[in-house]
């Protein structure tokens, strides 16, 4: 079945309180999806974030970030004023820096808001609010007491937490269980309307037709609740610290390489588990998401390891994943589910050969297309149709962007490819040629459809502060963007079908 999608994530929603999240605008957004004849939407990772505000760093594989509770829906509760929501956020520095998420003044005034209506909305008398603490136990209990236990060691590292605390010794826990009962309280408050409040956007979605794809990065964060609470699953010593992590080797991207910094995971041990915290972990993204799109796949099949300490990704060494065998474990417990293969960058055959087994569909990149000759991968002849097709990621650049950046073989060899004159057609040339392949899902990224340059770029790897910033203004989606988008799809055969 042919189809098309948006890539947008929710941070970049217009929104009226800094940062995008699962308010009105957001159902805006799903209302406008549908009109522009689309079915599905990718979003990132959805974890609260930390230092560098990355969602691929995560404090938690499975909590939702609480950013994005709507403030709106707090203030219809009755649990908190819009003099609250003003006064906390200051509108000044929002129509100042409107463009661009201020993540140091939302972590500074959001966490106040949500606690005053923590405060007045007497949730732990709510049944569901109990069911919910209940029913997520499994991963809730060790990611509230983390974050509340991080707070009272002002916001550092697990690893730089007292020795009984970091170690989890059973009369430290309790202690600390008993001391941050309100705050613990509090974090699952969080969780709690961020699940609520998801569920019923991805449900009006639905219902319209839009599915949700999702994304899973392979590792997660050293400093998380995840690492904290099952040391046993990483590669760490005796003091709970890496012995390697996780990266890519140099490449003519970067001399040195990129250092990510993840705890690597013991296969082994994983293997003899039955792969039972990966089961959970997807299961969780399947109550999330429709779609799931795994990052960095490569590493199932082979492993990058670099030496803990080592200050760039230069000096590492490549070690064997689980290949088939943890899909087959996944498929046996969750049954054929939709997945997407993040396969990009080196190939080996072994890699393809991996994602060939598993059945996903892999991802075709147009703004790789012309490095080479006719033989490149991703151009569009190349295609199969067990693939996505994308103009570009979150960590490439804009079409608009590539075209001022790219050397003038690429700029000449596009232009003769997609069978154009002049630069400015690029852009559109490349849209279609996405849609018009053989690939059966196309995801275009919002930024392309409206032709913007850099300045829109979501993510620069390797790079640190200005990353992950970009949002919509109120009223750039127009009718006549969503009727142009619509009548591509329909032309190429991707419109949705009615049922």
């Amino acid at each position: 079945m042919r189809r098309s999608g948006v890539l947008l994530p929710i941070t970049s929603i217009p929104s009226k309180y800094g940062i995008g999240g699962f308010s009105k605008e957001c159902y805006a957004f799903v209302d406008f999806l549908e009109k522009a004849g689309q079915s599905l939407w990718q979003v990132l990772p959805f974890g609260p974030t930390g230092y560098g505000d990355s969602p691929y760093q995560s404090f938690s594989t499975y909590a939702g970030n609480p950013y994005f509770i709507d403030l709106e829906k707090l203030v219809e509760a009755g649990w908190i004023t819009e003099q609250d929501c003003d006064s906390e956020n200051d509108l000044s520095w929002q129509a100042a820096e409107k463009r661009y998420v201020d993540y140091g003044k939302i972590y500074e005034t959001r966490f106040t808001i949500l606690r005053k209506a923590y405060q007045n909305s007497g949730i732990q008398n709510n049944a569901v609010f109990g069911k919910f603490c209940e029913e997520n136990a499994y991963w809730l209990d060790d990611y509230a007491l983390f974050m509340a236990v991080k707070e009272t060691f002002g916001g550092k590292s697990f690893s730089e937490w007292d020795e009984e605390i970091r170690f989890r010794k059973p009369a430290a826990m309790q202690r600390y269980i008993k001391q941050c009962a309100d705050e613990i309280d509090f974090i699952r408050f969080q969780q709690f309307l961020f699940e609520e409040q998801w569920h019923d956007l991805k449900a009006y979605a639905n219902r319209k037709g839009i599915r949700i794809i999702g994304d899973i990065p392979i590792y997660v964060a050293f400093d998380s609740a995840d690492v904290w609470a099952a040391p046993e699953l990483f590669q760490l010593d005796e003091n709970v610290l890496p012995t390697a992590v996780a990266g890519c080797p140099p490449d003519m991207f970067s001399a040195t390489g990129q250092l990510w910094g993840n705890p690597l995971y013991r296969w082994e041990y994983h293997k003899e588990t039955g792969y039972d915290w990966w089961i959970r972990r997807i299961s969780r993204c399947y109550a999330l998401y429709d779609i799931l799109r795994i990052d960095h796949f490569r590493g199932f099949d082979e492993y990058y390891a670099i030496p803990y300490g080592d200050k760039t990704a230069q000096f590492g060494h490549w070690e064997e994943g689980p290949g088939y065998d943890i899909f087959r474990a996944l498929k046996e417990k969750l049954g054929e589910r939709e997945v997407i293969a993040e396969d990009l960058g080196y190939l080996t055959p072994s890699v393809i050969e991996l994602v060939k087994k598993s059945g996903y569909p892999g991802m075709k990149v147009l703004l790789f297309a012309f490095e080479g000759d006719a033989a490149n991968t991703y151009l569009p002849h190349n295609y199969e149709k067990n693939a996505v097709v994308y103009t570009g990621t979150h960590d490439n650049d804009t079409i608009e962007g590539w075209i001022k950046a790219a050397g003038k073989k690429e700029i000449s060899f596009a232009m003769e490819y997609l069978g154009v004159k002049r630069e400015e057609e690029i852009r559109q040339a490349m849209i279609r040629a996405a849609l018009f392949s053989v690939a059966e899902t196309a995801v275009i990224p919002m930024q392309d459809y409206m032709g913007l340059d850099n300045s829109a770029r979501i993510n620069m790897p390797s790079t640190l502060g200005e990353n992950w910033k970009w949002r919509l203004l109120p009223g750039e989606l127009t009718k006549e963007l969503a009727e142009e988008m619509a009548a591509l799809t329909k032309l190429y055969g991707r419109s949705p079908v009615k049922s």
